[in-house]
């Protein structure tokens, strides 16, 4: 009785072993038949309780609108640069000469930029230089490919300028540091804090009206004269294009 007990559960068991391989090898023939589609379904249907639910959606949208955020930003930075480059462009070429920034030291005690323009291109000493902003300096020196910029910032730099609301002219003096001073010959002028400073238009070496800043303090302690610290339009530590205007020395 145990030998038929024993001949029958092996057959048994070598029967469902048939059927098992039997499904499995199936299970890879339809697999190889439909190219894995069969198993992209099934991860498909055991993946889908895991897929992202509301809260990694709102992550997701929220890294993209913040994407979108500060590609829109650049561009508009971007295009405001090229705003400002195209802005200078207007002057003739038969009234300024463009030049690119090489070098700068506008932290330092000299206070001047390299162009990459010189005396084979015309550039004079003595000419005065603008960029986006307004006015920066004036040309020191050249070589016969570079030229070096005083900026209005340097304890050497004096300029006319002139205040419209109050139809002033004053003196822009350089103080080593980024808020030169306009001296006012004047002691009762009302110079306002936000008032313009622009080119003087009493000016023979420099067209009049170009912007060069605005008054951001004014001081009281000189009697005879007033004097006052002003915000420069023209940032000579962020640009890298300006233009040479060609005047009559």
């Amino acid at each position: 009785m145990l030998d038929i007990r024993r001949i029958s559960t092996n057959r048994w068991w070598n029967k469902k072993k048939n059927w098992g391989l039997f499904i499995f090898l199936s299970f890879l023939f339809f697999v190889r038949i439909s190219k894995g589609s069969l198993y992209k379904d099934f991860y498909y249907l055991i993946s889908k309780p895991f897929w992202p639910g509301q809260y990694q959606r709102e992550v997701l949208t929220k890294s993209v609108e913040q994407e979108f955020l500060i590609r829109l930003k650049q561009l508009e930075k971007d295009n405001k640069r090229l705003r400002e480059i195209l802005s200078l462009q207007r002057l003739s070429d038969s009234e300024s000469i463009s030049a690119s920034v090489i070098s700068r030291k506008t932290g330092s005690f000299w206070r001047q930029i390299i162009l990459n323009k010189g005396a084979k291109d015309g550039v004079e000493i003595g000419s005065f230089v603008v960029g986006p902003g307004g006015l920066l300096g004036r040309v020191e020196n050249t070589s016969l490919f570079t030229s070096t910029v005083r900026l209005l910032t340097s304890p050497e730099s004096k300029v006319g300028v002139w205040v419209e609301r109050i139809q002033m002219h004053g003196l822009l003096v350089g103080s080593g540091n980024d808020y030169p001073k306009v001296i006012f010959f004047n002691k009762d002028i009302d110079i306002k804090v936000g008032d313009f400073v622009l080119s003087s238009p009493a000016s023979t070496l420099l067209p009049p009206n170009i912007p060069i800043g605005i008054i951001q303090s004014v001081d009281e302690e000189f009697k005879a004269k007033k004097t006052a610290n002003i915000l420069l339009l023209g940032k000579p530590q962020a640009i890298d294009w300006v233009q040479i205007l060609k005047v009559e020395i």
